[in-house]
C-alpha cells in the first residue's frame, strides 16, 4: 500500500499557470459536452503535480491573471460610487500612479450582497447589548439557563442554516437565495418584537436560519462575482459589514440604557436591512459561476461582460467550461470524502476550529470588564470602542489582502493574536502597578480585535471558496460554517467554567497557544490564492493527470 500523500504537498500551485486550450464543442448531449471540456482541461495539465516541501508551497511568484485594470466607462452611477468610494479595494492595483477603478462595475453587486454581513452583526449587537432589559421584561431575570437558551437557540438555527444552504442555492442560484433568505430575518425581528417570552426564544430560530445561511452564501458569492485582481479586497467587505452591523446596533443601543423598553424599537429596525436586501438584489447580477454550472453559459458571458468588461469574457467562459460538467447533478456531501475535496474541506473545517478556540468570543465577552476596570463603565460605550478597531483593523485588511497574500495575513494575524494574548497574560499573572497593569490590558484587547480583523476574521471566509472545487464549493462552505457555529456554541458554553476552574490568565494563555498552532498550521497547509482565477486553482489542485484514474 501507498504511504498517505502529505497534505499540503497536494495543495502545491505551480508557479505558472498551464496553458489552457480553446474548447470547441460540438453540439451534444450535455453529459458529452462536460466530458470532454473536462478531458480537454485535464490534458493541459501537468502529468502530476510535484511533491514540493510544505515550506516551500509558496506560489506569490506565479504571474498574476490578468484582470483589465482599465476604468469602465464613467456613467453617472460609476461616477457617483467613485465620489464615494475613492481609493476602496485598490488592493489589487501595483502601487502606481493612476487610481485603479476595475473595481468599480462590480462594487454596487458585492457592497448589497454584503448587506447581509451587517444584518449579522446588527444581530449580533441586539444580542449583546440591552439582554438584561429583554430578561427584566419577559421575566427571565436571573435565570441563568434561560439567558443561556435565548442566546445559544440563535446558533441552532444559524447551524442548520449552514448545514441546508447548498441544496437551497444549487437550485434557486445565489440571487433568489438570498433575497428568499431575508424574509426569516425579517419575520424573526417582527415575531421578537411583538411578543412575550414564550415566542421571543423561537422568534430566534428563523432569525439563526437566516444568518446560517448568510454566512455560507455571501463570500461564496463575492468570491464568485469578483474579479480575480479584486477578490480579496472585495472579501474583507463581509467583514466590514459585520463590524458596521455591530457598531450600528450598539449605537442605536444607548438609549436603552435609560429606556427599558427601548430593544423593541432596536428589533424593529432590524427588519429594515432585510427589505434592503430583497430590494437591492433584485437589481444584483447572478453569480457567473453558477449560470455556467447550470448550462446558462449565455448569461454568464452576458454577467461578465457587464461586471469585468468585454475583453475578460472569452477567457473567463473557457475557463469556467474547463471545470464544469453539465450533467445536471448535484454534488453530494459523500463526495467530501474523496480527494482533493476531503483535503478542502479539512482545512476549512480546521481554519474555523481554530479562530473559535483561539478565544475571539471570549475576549469580547470579557473586554466590557476590562475597560470598566479604567473607569469605562458603559458596556455600550466599550462595546462601540471593540467594534470601531475591529473595523479599522477590516479597512486595513482590504487594502493588504491583493497585495500581502491571504496566507501572509493569516500567519501574521495570530502572530498577533498570540503577542496580545501574552501581553494580557502577563498584565494579569505578574505584580504590576494597577494603571500599568489596566494599561496593558486595554493595549492587548485592542490589539488582539486589531490583528483578528487584519487576517483571522476575513480570510478564512476567503480563502475557503478559493481552495474549493466549483462542484463541491457550496457543500465545503456549509461544513465549514457548520464547524464554525458548533466550536462557537462549545465556547460560549464553557468559557466561564473554565474561567473559573483555572482563572482568566491561563484561558487567555491557552488561547494565545492556539493562536500560535494555528499560525504554524497556516505556515505549513495552506497555500497563497491571490492573483489566481477560482478555475486556475482548482485545475492546479486536481489530484488527476491525463490516463490516471480518478
Amino acid at each position: 500500500m501507498m504511504p498517505p500523500t502529505p497534505l499540503a504537498a497536494l495543495l502545491v500551485l505551480p508557479a505558472t499557470p498551464a496553458p489552457r486550450p480553446r474548447l470547441g464543442l460540438a453540439p451534444s448531449s450535455r453529459h458529452a459536452r462536460g466530458t470532454v471540456v473536462r478531458a480537454a482541461a485535464l490534458r493541459a495539465l501537468p502529468r502530476r503535480l510535484e511533491f514540493w516541501h510544505p515550506r516551500l508551497a509558496a506560489v506569490e511568484s506565479g504571474p498574476p491573471s490578468s484582470q483589465s485594470s482599465a476604468p469602465p466607462p464613467q456613467t453617472g452611477r460609476s461616477l457617483f460610487l467613485i465620489g464615494l468610494n475613492a481609493g476602496f479595494g485598490g488592493g489589487g492595483g501595483d502601487g502606481g500612479g493612476d487610481t485603479d477603478l476595475g473595481w468599480v462595475r462590480v462594487f454596487p453587486h458585492v457592497l448589497t450582497a454584503s448587506m447581509a454581513n451587517f444584518l449579522f452583526g446588527y444581530h449580533i449587537g441586539v444580542m449583546n447589548g440591552p439582554i438584561e432589559d429583554i430578561a427584566r421584561e419577559l421575566g427571565f431575570q436571573g435565570n441563568p439557563f434561560l439567558q443561556g437558551l435565548v442566546v445559544s437557540i440563535f446558533i441552532v438555527g444559524a447551524f442548520f442554516g449552514s448545514l441546508g444552504s447548498s441544496a437551497l442555492v444549487d437550485y434557486l442560484g445565489c440571487k433568489r437565495t438570498l433575497q428568499i433568505d431575508s424574509i426569516p430575518l425579517i419575520l424573526g425581528a417582527f415575531i421578537r418584537y411583538l411578543v412575550s417570552l414564550f415566542l421571543y426564544a423561537p422568534g430566534k430560530v428563523p432569525v439563526g436560519i437566516g444568518i446560517g445561511v448568510n454566512t455560507v452564501l455571501v463570500p461564496l458569492y463575492i468570491s464568485e462575482v469578483a474579479p480575480t485582481k479584486y477578490r480579496g479586497s472585495l472579501g474583507t467587505l463581509c467583514q466590514i459589514g459585520t463590524c458596521l452591523g455591530i457598531i450600528a446596533a450598539l449605537s442605536l443601543g444607548i438609549p436603552s440604557e435609560s429606556d427599558p423598553h427601548w430593544w423593541r424599537t432596536m428589533l424593529y429596525a432590524a427588519c429594515v436591512p432585510g427589505f434592503l436586501i430583497v430590494a437591492g438584489m433584485q437589481f444584483a447580477v447572478e453569480s457567473p459561476r453558477w449560470l455556467a454550472k447550470v448550462g446558462r453559459l449565455d448569461d454568464a458571458r452576458k454577467v461578465v461582460e457587464d461586471i469585468w468588461g468585454a475583453s475578460e469574457a472569452e477567457k473567463a467562459i473557457e475557463e469556467m467550461k474547463s471545470v464544469v460538467v453539465n450533467d445536471d447533478s448535484q454534488a453530494s456531501w459523500s463526495e467530501l470524502l474523496s480527494e482533493p475535496h476531503n483535503r478542502v474541506a479539512l482545512i476549512g473545517g480546521s481554519l474555523f476550529f481554530l479562530q473559535q478556540f483561539a478565544g475571539i468570543n471570549g475576549v469580547l465577552y470579557f473586554s466590557s470588564l476590562t475597560f470598566r476596570d479604567v473607569g469605562i463603565a458603559s458596556g455600550i460605550l466599550a462595546s462601540l470602542y471593540v467594534g470601531i478597531t475591529n473595523f479599522g483593523g477590516a479597512l486595513v485588511a482590504s487594502n493588504l489582502m491583493d497585495k500581502q497574500g491571504r496566507k501572509n495575513l493569516l500567519i501574521g494575524s495570530y502572530l498577533g493574536m498570540a503577542f496580545a494574548m501574552f501581553l494580557i497574560v502577563f498584565s494579569i499573572s505578574f505584580p504590576l502597578d494597577e494603571d500599568v497593569g489596566h494599561t496593558l490590558s486595554i493595549t492587548g484587547t485592542l490589539l488582539y480585535i486589531f490583528t483578528f480583523a487584519l487576517g483571522a476574521g476575513p480570510v478564512t471566509g476567503i480563502i475557503i471558496p478559493e481552495l474549493s472545487s466549483a462542484r463541491t464549493r457550496l457543500k465545503v462552505m456549509g461544513f465549514s460554517f457548520t464547524v464554525h457555529w458548533v466550536c462557537n456554541f462549545l465556547v460560549g458554553l464553557y468559557f466561564l467554567e473554565l474561567v473559573k476552574l483555572f482563572g482568566v490568565g491561563a484561558v487567555y494563555a491557552g488561547f494565545g497557544g492556539v493562536s500560535l498552532l494555528t499560525a504554524l498550521f497556516a505556515y505549513n497547509f495552506i497555500v497563497e490564492t491571490k492573483g489566481r482565477s477560482l478555475e486556475e486553482i482548482e485545475m492546479s489542485l486536481s489530484p488527476c493527470a491525463p490516463g490516471e484514474p480518478k
